[in-house]
């Protein structure tokens, strides 16, 4: 069942479950405001409640979310555990927050491919819901 998540006290299966390594999607929206749903490797830092995407400055990804007035969700999904982040996204091509965002994306996935266009896109997270069951509940799971 989602239930909201609380930012201020996240619980610590919220936290692991951050670092485990997912594949996410991106929604943005398009200037007509449907949206664009996109997979991506995401990282995210409890902390300042910042979620990144590294990709292309040329992608569409980039031009939604400058255009489709900023809001942004990732979701990481595995089986039933489940969390979407929402909030507001902008894009920064400043070398350092770029390479930031490179190293944060290296240590939960791998190097990325070298790209000299490369931009990040830093979603301030505002709301998080999800599905994250006990440890019990998930090996009853497993089990059936």
């Amino acid at each position: 069942m989602a239930k909201r998540i609380d930012l201020d006290a996240p619980d610590p299966a919220f936290l692991s479950f951050w670092r485990e390594r997912h594949l996410c999607t991106l929604t943005t929206l398009r200037a007509n405001g449907t949206p664009h749903v996109t997979p991506v490797g995401v990282t995210y830092d409890a902390d300042t409640r910042i979620a990144r995407v590294i990709t292309g400055k040329s992608s569409r990804k980039v031009a939604h979310a400058v255009e489709g007035a900023g809001h942004a969700a990732v979701c990481q999904v595995d089986g039933r555990r489940w969390v979407t982040l929402e909030g507001r996204a902008t894009v920064h091509a400043d070398p350092e927050r770029v390479a930031d965002a490179e190293r944060r994306y290296t240590e939960r996935y791998r190097a990325p491919r070298p790209n000299p266009d490369r931009v990040v896109i830093e979603i301030a997270v505002r709301r998080a819901t999800g599905n994250l069951p006990q440890e019990q509940e998930q090996e009853r799971e497993q089990q059936q």
